[in-house]
């Protein structure tokens, strides 16, 4: 067993080093964003042996595998849709997308029904490494069965037998890594997005759509597009756009373009000097309203008390909150409310000085 410290002077030597003890069928022990993670060549049957007996009692758990890119993902098992919009969304990061496999690995890492678990870990060392060797590494936790996340070196050997210290060939030391939750297990094999075990990634977010704007007026238009999509919900529902962006990224247009869809022929302006302005509107017959509010100038969320925020909340009111970071302790503690819907909506400048990145998703 051999440990090797990681630093700048010693990356390229790593990952030879890593990419050799691979191929030959050894097992290496390497960080990522969550822990210390333990690698073997997923296609060599006595490579997967070694880390089975290292690793201990599992209970026939598949075990996932970390590949650089999509393209090699793609070798392994069949994306659908689902998992593409992750692979695009989420990855390189902390999520582990389980898929139908193509049964080109060792069949142990594979569930009884097929199915594998890819990562692509955001750490540049570890994609070097998997790009150095050709083909996937084992992606499980370095400790073994039951014992702690190892969130340093010692949390691994001060564990180990004599016996299981022999499997390892090579530990990559990069002192003590942050406490991050475990990666986020989502599969994606029935089309839809089924969480198996929820990490570092918030899972309302998984559902995070994005779109580019090149303009005011295609910033407006989506707006109209998006509200019409809600509209089906005023009948038993408020409807509530966070908007959050730096100034003048559109937050604003954005409302304009909910003030046309809805018809209201005064202008929408910001009301970052009054905090409130309200426009009525006609829906079925019936007149409710838009709340347009900034709170920029407000010093904490009891001035969205102050301003009635309460009543407004009712079925056929629309409300669009600019700069919802200072209302977001407010806004989460009314997720559980069955009357309100929340749209939350992140407004980026993108590569010229009229483009848009605009994230949203809605709880």
């Amino acid at each position: 067993m051999k440990i090797v410290k990681l630093n700048k002077g010693t990356t390229e030597k790593i990952i030879n080093s890593a990419a050799s003890v691979l191929k030959k069928g050894g097992l290496v022990i390497y960080p990522t964003e969550t822990c210390y993670g333990i690698a073997a060549d997923t296609t060599n049957q006595s490579a997967v042996s070694s880390l089975i007996k290292y690793k201990g009692e599992r209970r026939n758990k598949p075990i996932s595998i970390a590949v650089n890119n999509k393209k090699m993902a793609q070798k392994y098992i069949f994306i659908n849709k689902t998992a593409d919009n992750l692979y695009k969304n989420f990855l390189p990061g902390a999520l582990t997308v389980v898929s139908r496999g193509k049964h080109k690995v060792d069949y142990r890492l594979e569930s009884k029904e097929g199915t594998l678990g890819i990562r692509i870990p955001k750490v540049s060392l570890v994609l070097q490494i998997i790009k150095k060797f050709g083909k996937p590494i084992t992606a499980t936790s370095a400790n073994i069965s039951n014992a702690r996340t190892p969130y340093r070196i010692s949390d691994i050997l001060d564990y180990l037998s004599p016996k299981k210290k022999a499997f390892i060939d090579l530990i990559i030391d990069a002192g003590k890594l942050p406490k991050n939750p475990p990666s986020t297990v989502v599969d994606t094999t029935l089309n839809e997005i089924n969480i198996i075990r929820q990490g570092t990634i918030n899972f309302n977010k998984l559902s995070t759509k994005r779109i580019i704007t090149n303009s005011e007026i295609e910033t407006k238009e989506f707006a109209q597009k998006l509200i019409k999509n809600h509209f089906k919900y005023l009948n038993s529902y408020c409807i509530i756009f966070a908007l959050q962006g730096e100034l003048g990224t559109g937050k604003t247009q954005f409302c304009k373009g909910l003030g046309l869809f809805l018809k209201i022929k005064k202008s929408i302006a910001s009301p970052t000097f009054i905090l409130l302005k309200e426009y009525p509107f006609d829906f079925k017959d019936n007149k409710k309203f838009f709340y347009h509010i900034d709170t920029w100038r407000m010093k904490d969320n009891n001035e969205l008390k102050e301003i009635g925020f309460q009543k407004m909340i009712k079925p056929g009111n629309i409300i669009a909150i600019e700069w919802l970071q200072k209302a977001k302790i407010f806004l989460d503690s009314l997720k559980k409310n069955n009357k309100v819907k929340i749209v939350w909506i992140e407004i980026k400048y993108g590569n010229n000085i009229n483009q848009r990145k605009i994230n949203y998703y809605c709880e």
